[in-house]
């Protein structure tokens, strides 16, 4: 049998506090940290739930068709499929703006490229106030980019383009839902 080494059984207890204090510590910031549905019932504010703050949000009229597409998007998305409110508590004013670009080239065997790729972004700037008291809760902005195929028939190529600003409109007012919905989570921390 051996005696016991000196240097083991003096780093021992030390190494104990050690890790107890670790865990004290990493316990007190959990403990700080707040996790929910962002989508629950659960109060916003005094007395509303993140359902029913957005689906109280009123969206200005829009002048092009791809920011009548988002805004489409975003009532649906608001009020479940139950259209706009009769009296919001929210005001959206909502800016789209397009940029197409050529993705990809193709020589063609003549001395023009010809595009046989391209993408559509989409970018939408908000402004989220009260309806009441004109106050500014948020002010934000997001963009999608789609991609589509340029084929050679001049009407396939308008229409694919078509499609990708439908799709971009419908990931845009997916994006703005959730950063609203986050708006108004921190707006009701604060008005609490």
């Amino acid at each position: 049998m051996s005696l016991p080494d000196r240097k083991k059984t003096e780093l021992g207890p030390l190494l104990r506090h050690i890790a107890l204090a670790g865990l004290v510590g990493s316990l007190a910031l959990v403990s700080a940290c707040q996790v929910r549905p962002l989508y629950s019932s659960a109060p916003l504010s005094t007395g509303s739930a993140a359902n029913a703050e957005l689906a109280s949000i009123a969206i200005k009229p829009v002048k092009t068709r791809y920011a009548q597409q988002v805004r489409n998007n975003l009532i649906f998305g608001f009020g479940r499929g139950a259209g706009e409110p009769a009296s919001p508590l929210y005001s959206l004013d909502l800016g789209v703006s397009e940029g197409v670009d050529s993705a990809a080239l193709v020589q063609n065997g003549t001395d023009e490229d010809e595009p046989t790729a391209g993408s559509v972004t989409l970018t939408a700037g908000y402004t989220l106030t009260d309806a009441k008291t004109g106050a500014v809760i948020a002010v934000g902005k997001r963009a999608i980019t789609s991609s589509f195929d340029r084929p050679r028939q001049e009407f396939a190529s308008y229409r694919a383009q078509i499609d990708a600003e439908n799709r971009a409109a419908r990931e845009l007012a997916q994006a703005l839902q959730l950063s609203i919905a986050q708006d108004l989570v921190r707006h009701g921390k604060t008005a609490s």
